[in-house]
């Protein structure tokens, strides 16, 4: 059985994290298996957007501690493959059924919307193991209120989906999988409807402005702005609107 299930679709990328057995943990065949998925998303363009869910009762519990314990591996030292580490700037939803721990919250973390189950449970859980989960924790403290976020890290507790959603960690709850994947969908239905390119580098632009400065930001925002107006894509959004029809992406 593999570890991770990848599927095209209709220009969506569906990527299942396969071990339900241990609760979506990564392991070493997992985390590579992620890394080739998320690469060959990153570079078929035919693909628009992603959308990641686990299988079974969790989105992921984080690393599979009993492969780090076996291989003598202290917390903190093992690396995930994630969207920003391989340069993927296409939008991805996180489609979270039951626990997402650990790296399994970080990931989640790593995808611009999140929609959760009413039996979501969502933490960080990683300074109970004695590190504090790498760079990715910046991203929560820019996403929600700061006393939420050093709420999540310091005390490493749960808050279920109605807190989450409270908070604005999560964009909707809904009541099971089904009406879950059928929101995740849609909402990837209203992303394809906008120009892939200005999409990427919206997601580009603020992932990129959690670890730089302010000017350099604002440089990249630019840099970013010129190359899109220099696109045929650029081109055809005033032109379909003006013709009333759906525009035609060429993503060039």
């Amino acid at each position: 059985m593999s570890v991770l299930i990848y599927e095209k679709r209709n220009q969506v990328a569906y990527i299942t994290l396969n071990r339900p057995e241990a609760l979506n943990a990564f392991n070493n065949e997992m985390n590579e298996a992620l890394g080739k998925a998320f690469s060959d998303f990153r570079d078929d363009p035919s693909l628009l957007v992603g959308i990641i869910t686990g299988a079974g009762r969790a989105f992921s519990a984080g690393a599979d501690l009993k492969e780090m314990t076996a291989m003598g591996q202290a917390a903190g030292t093992r690396s995930l493959n994630t969207p920003t580490s391989l340069g993927l700037w296409k939008p991805l939803i996180a489609a979270i059924d039951g626990y997402a721990m650990a790296g399994g919250f970080y990931l989640s973390l790593e995808c611009d919307i999140r929609l959760a189950t009413e039996r979501s449970k969502l933490g960080a859980a990683v300074t109970r193991m004695g590190t504090f989960g790498g760079p990715t924790l910046l991203n929560l403290s820019k996403m929600i209120p700061v006393g939420d976020a050093l709420y999540i890290l310091l005390t490493g507790d749960n808050i279920d989906a109605a807190e989450a959603y409270r908070i604005g960690l999560i964009r909707k709850v809904l009541p099971d999988k089904e009406s879950l994947m059928k929101e995740a969908e849609a909402i990837a239905e209203k992303i394809k409807l906008c120009a892939p390119l200005a999409d990427q580098a919206v997601r580009r632009l603020v992932y990129t402005s959690m670890s730089r400065s302010p000017e350099e930001t604002l440089a990249l925002a630019e840099a970013l702005r010129k190359q899109l107006a220099e696109t045929e894509d650029a081109r055809e959004g005033p032109r379909a609107f003006a013709e009333k029809r759906k525009p035609v992406w060429k993503m060039r």
